[in-house]
């Protein structure tokens, strides 16, 4: 696995570097934001552990730019900012994990191996998803309903993956949380019902159902007889 590192702290760069390369990961390391946007949009990193606070340029408006280019890339956000409003705000921004410094190293490679495990499709593993007219190339990373494609991050992805593998179950928000973001220990329940809302505005063109169905109280439910 090929890992883009983005932090300008010199001495914990090296030390998060040396850590990674132990754990047989291919590290590139970029110490400055303009760098880190120029390598992170060459499309070639599983995972991109991005600093929030950069000379240059920030985290967040590096995510926005992978995401703006539509790679799959997996994106971490590390910061000190701990705070709900903080969290929301680099989910916003397109990362799909979020780590507060201090941390442990062990949770740092837990975390990069799930982000890992998720965009990568096992030998066994069929290469589609698919209910109705809504399809999930697991193999190619593309998705689309009828003949629109949709323009996923790998956070929406990973939803409408656990919507599809699951069709016409009812899945509390709870479950949800422990699929989607599975090392993310302090995110909010209410994540899941932003995500759920930026997944239904594209899913739905005009004159289209909804085929995500809120169970009130409960979660949601994808309803393989609404496409």
């Amino acid at each position: 696995m090929r890992v883009l590192l983005i932090e300008d702290d010199q001495r914990l760069a090296r030390l998060l570097a040396r850590v990674l390369e132990e754990a047989h990961l291919q590290v590139d390391v970029a110490y400055d934001g303009e760098t880190g946007q120029e390598l992170a949009l060459r499309g070639i990193y599983e995972v991109a552990i991005v600093d929030w606070m950069l000379p240059g340029r920030d985290g967040p408006s590096i995510c926005r730019a992978v995401r703006a280019a539509r790679l799959p890339t997996a994106l971490l956000l590390l910061t000190a900012r701990g705070q709900v409003e903080d969290k929301l705000a680099g989910f916003a921004s397109g990362a799909d994990d979020y780590l507060v410094k201090p941390f442990a190293f062990e949770e740092l490679l837990a975390r990069v191996r799930a982000l890992s495990r998720r965009f990568t499709l096992r030998p066994d593993e069929t290469s589609e998803l698919r209910a109705g007219n809504l399809v999930l190339d697991l193999r190619n990373y593309t998705a689309r309903r009828g003949n629109r494609p949709l323009e996923l991050t790998p956070t929406e992805w990973q939803l409408l993956e656990y919507l599809l593998r699951n069709a016409d179950k009812t899945l509390s928000r709870q479950q949800i949380l422990d699929y989607v973001w599975s090392y993310e220990r302090d995110v909010q329940p209410q994540m899941v019902d932003v995500y759920i809302s930026y997944l239904r505005r594209k899913l739905n063109g005009p004159g289209e159902r909804d085929p995500i169905v809120t169970v009130r109280g409960v979660g949601y439910r994808l309803e393989t007889t609404h496409v």
